[in-house]
């Protein structure tokens, strides 16, 4: 079975065939600047990687062209269309209308459609994605896989916000996490490398990117999560804020001259390392700068790291012990200072770092970066969220 996996954002669409036999992308790419002059489409196939500058006017075009080259004589890895089984769309949020992934219907679709206002920035370009793959794959069966669904095992303690219950249930206003996918594959392969049983396990999950999260996995489900309605809550990220009193926001507002709406681009694209640095999103930009003595710099840094600790020692107090913490994606898989930042002063916890361990260089490999004596592993875990949304669908045909 080969599964197309495509990731639609508003101006872009990433996408892997997944061949899953083997579970491994034979071919993967981008298309960029979709209905913006001066499209591309990178992909890479048979060790080679292929680049065509083509105008793309909108997502169908993108989809085309994608399975142009796929089906290419010396770019494509399948001779025809009847290779591809099925197609499984990253969406972000389900909000409480799915629970799981589901399988592309025009009911579904007319329902996502109502609901994408409660991921505004995202929601609206998977359903472009979507609707572009129907057209031009009319036959092929699709199916939509949630950042949120690994998340819907949060009880209600944990997910519900303190407003007024009946505005809960009219508006449905709680905390739905994002980044689900890459938390469910972490946990599940730190469960492999430990040999043991995902529901013997406390784990706390660290999706550490220009976007992040931090969950908590009790028994192989989501029990918490530091994202809340939108991407825009728990630890300060690349441009966005994270916590922040909402008093706080209003004052901003109102100081600075903006509307609520434009306070909240102000807050999700203007703050976090960049704001607070004034050099960059980049962590690598900002460990550059800090070695090199910028206080804001360090300071960006140490609130980042500071955040993280907070929620990585709540989660181990609500779920009543910890036997595993896994750093992942772009900064959890490649900073090492800041991973210590995170975990180190925590041995009373019995958390113990291994500084050797630590500083080694990615290779793409699981790697324990705790001591051996360390009662708490410390694990560093590539994600794979394109293989999860491929494993998604795959299933559900």
């Amino acid at each position: 079975m080969k599964i197309l996996v495509i990731n639609a954002g508003s101006s872009s669409l990433k996408y892997q065939l997944i061949d899953m036999a083997a579970e491994e992308a034979i071919a993967k790419g981008t298309c960029e600047r979709i209905g913006i002059s001066g499209g591309k489409l990178t992909h890479k196939a048979n060790g080679k990687t292929f680049v065509i500058d083509r105008e793309l006017p909108n997502h169908t075009e993108a989809i085309s062209l994608v399975l142009k080259e796929l089906t290419d004589a010396e770019a494509g890895v399948v001779k025809s269309m009847d290779e591809i089984d099925a197609v499984g769309h990253r969406v972000v949020a389900s909000g409480e209308a799915f629970t799981e992934t589901t399988l592309v219907t025009d009911e579904v679709m007319k329902t996502m459609d109502e609901i994408k206002e409660l991921a505004p920035l995202h929601n609206p370009a998977a359903i472009l994605g979507v609707n572009a793959c129907r057209a031009v794959m009319p036959d092929k069966k699709m199916a939509l896989v949630f950042d949120t669904s690994f998340h819907q095992t949060m009880p209600d303690y944990a997910k519900l916000y303190a407003i007024d219950y009946n505005d809960y249930k009219k508006y449905q206003v709680r905390r739905y996490g994002a980044h689900g996918t890459s938390h469910k594959f972490v946990a599940g392969e730190a469960a492999k490398y430990l040999r043991k049983n995902p529901v013997e396990l406390k784990i706390v999950t660290c999706h550490l990117g220009n976007g992040s999260s931090i969950s908590a996995v009790k028994g192989g489900q989501c029990v918490d999560t530091s994202m809340g309605f939108t991407p825009l809550a728990g630890v300060p990220m690349g441009t966005r804020s994270g916590d922040i009193d909402y008093a706080a926001v209003e004052f901003l507002c109102r100081k600075k001259g903006l509307s609520f709406a434009e306070g909240l681009t102000y807050l999700n694209k203007q703050c976090g390392m960049l704001g607070v640095s004034g050099v960059s999103s980049d962590f690598r930009d900002l460990t550059q700068a800090k070695d090199g003595g910028n206080e804001r710099a360090r300071l960006a840094l140490d609130m980042f790291s500071y955040s993280c600790k907070k929620y990585v020692g709540a989660y181990m107090a609500a779920m009543g012990g910890l036997d595993c913490i896994v750093f992942t994606a772009g900064v959890g898989e490649n900073t090492p200072h800041v991973r210590k930042a995170i975990v180190g002063g925590m041995e009373a916890f019995g958390v113990e770092l291994d500084d050797t361990r630590n500083e080694q260089s990615n290779d793409g490999s699981i790697r324990e970066i705790s001591t051996d004596a360390s009662r708490v592993k410390v694990l560093v875990i590539p994600t794979n969220e394109e293989l999860v949304i491929a494993r998604e669908t795959a299933a559900l045909l």
